[in-house]
């Protein structure tokens, strides 16, 4: 139950409980406009989702996350930037609100520009700010701070890695293949067992650590091995019927797979990106025949909405994950607050109960719904143009670097290695397929995005104090 009408053990307590609740929807909000835009971005720039299906999606999966598996208890200073015992309880509240305030204004900035930053990131830059200035420079914890820093590096490369040899891998057995169609309806149970495999590690690493689970890696990929073979199964049930309504299909529009150019050559060229039919198929003739155009069409067509489902389904499982990790970005300092004002006490941990957590989610998903269509078009459509396989390349990139990187104790962002997935993707299609002025604006976000939030949270400290 909301303790709207308990008693505060600190002078302004009921001001300070309310502007905790006002500054962390603000900050759910904006983590939701730019944050989750990140998971849903590949889906809608490659058009296998709509921004309405991706919003209530998202909506749904989020929700879910945050308030099934969300953090039911956290820390009272994220990632452990300072020792909150040396300060004083009052001193401390206005930080925290301070910092959520700085966090939630600076996301809105990049949000608007379009810029997909880290929420992380921007809430460790302001609890950095507001150590400093109640505290001094003595009392931060630069070693973590330093490694937070160095996920700038590690985050974008190893996304980007991981998802260019996913998308050579597609390329090289099902797209550059003669008949593409053919090795998806083979390869896709595989390609489904693998997404089940890593987005259960995801769960069990990075979105239901908060359960406090602690399955040791040989438990936890037996977990997530069963998980993929069920999804395997569903797969092969799936791909026959399938397999059988786009026969039905083909037989309606009158397309052959088979016949004189059954022995032709690849589709698409491993050097270009551009699909192209070489040499004529026809002795004597100098374009390709009519039938083998359309059968191109056709089978590219096919292929690439068995992507875009496989693409949903992994944006949904890090939609969950997201909820259920992140979400402590918007409340954990909100929950500290709460816990201060009530108790005049500084805990070490604080409780997360339910309310808070809902209002969280509920802040992110109406972020998202609202104004998450300026990063959803940054990722989707300026950095590379992107299709159901590209994009699925990007997300299970992404997702494979998120688990190794969980388990071997790598600083990693969310959003960097989402971003460095979709460059991978693009530097698999050649240099000329990115937008540079585009990625040179994100990168420049990403270096001044802890100190903005340090400098926006040491402003508004110095405003609140003087208030209050």
């Amino acid at each position: 139950m909301i303790p709207i009408l308990a008693q505060f053990a600190i002078p302004n307590g009921a001001i300070f409980f309310s502007l905790a609740l006002i500054f962390g929807l603000y900050m759910a909000w904006n983590i939701g406009a730019n944050d989750v835009a990140n998971a849903m971005g590949t889906s809608v720039g490659s058009g296998a989702l709509t921004i309405k299906q991706a919003v209530m999606i998202a909506a749904v999966m989020e929700l879910a996350g945050a308030v099934l598996v969300g953090m039911h208890v956290t820390d009272t200073v994220r990632k452990g930037i300072f020792d909150p015992s040396v300060f004083e309880p009052t001193q401390l509240v206005l930080g925290f609100l301070a910092a959520l305030l700085a966090a939630a204004v600076w996301l809105q900035v990049a949000t608007y520009f379009g810029w997909p930053v880290s929420t992380t990131h921007s809430i460790v830059g302001a609890v950095v700010g507001v150590g400093a200035v109640i505290g001094g420079m003595d009392v931060i914890n630069w070693p973590k701070v330093f490694e937070i820093v160095m996920s700038w590096v590690t985050s974008p490369l190893c996304g980007g890695v991981v998802s260019f040899l996913v998308f050579r891998l597609i390329q090289k057995r099902i797209i550059d293949q003669k008949h593409p169609l053919r090795q998806a309806y083979k390869l896709t149970p595989y390609l489904v067992f693998y997404v089940g495999f890593v987005l259960s590690l995801v769960m069990v690493f990075k979105g239901l650590k908060n359960l406090k689970l602690h399955l040791d890696l040989p438990t936890a990929a037996l977990v997530s091995f069963v998980v993929g073979a069920l999804f395997f199964t569903v797969a092969v049930v799936w791909l026959k019927r399938l397999k059988k309504r786009n026969e039905l299909e083909r037989k309606e529009r009158g397309i052959e797979l088979t016949g004189e150019e059954d022995e032709g050559l690849p589709f698409q060229r491993k050097d270009s990106d551009a699909p192209e039919l070489r040499p004529a198929l026809v002795e004597g003739s100098e374009i390709p025949t009519k039938s083998w155009e359309h059968r191109r069409r056709f089978e590219f067509e096919k292929v690439e909405g068995m992507f875009g489902f496989l693409m949903i389904l992994s944006a949904c499982f890090l939609a969950f994950a997201h909820g259920a990790n992140d979400v402590a970005n918007a409340i954990g300092p909100v929950a500290a607050v709460v816990d201060i004002v009530r108790s005049g006490e500084i805990a070490a941990r604080s409780q997360v109960p339910i309310w808070i957590l809902l209002l969280g989610g509920i802040g992110i998903v109406v972020g998202l719904a609202t104004w998450g269509y300026k990063v959803i078009e940054t990722i989707g459509k300026k950095i590379t143009e992107l299709t159901p396989s590209r994009g699925f390349a990007a997300n299970i990139g992404a997702a494979t670097t998120i688990v190794l990187a969980s388990r071997m104790g790598f600083p990693i962002s969310t959003t960097h290695t989402l971003i460095g997935a979709v460059l991978g993707i693009g530097f698999a299609r050649g240099i000329g397929s990115l937008n540079l002025r585009v990625i040179r604006d994100i990168i420049a976000s990403w270096l001044i995005t802890i100190p903005a939030g340090a400098g926006l949270a040491i402003v508004f400290y110095h405003f609140l104090n003087m208030v209050f």
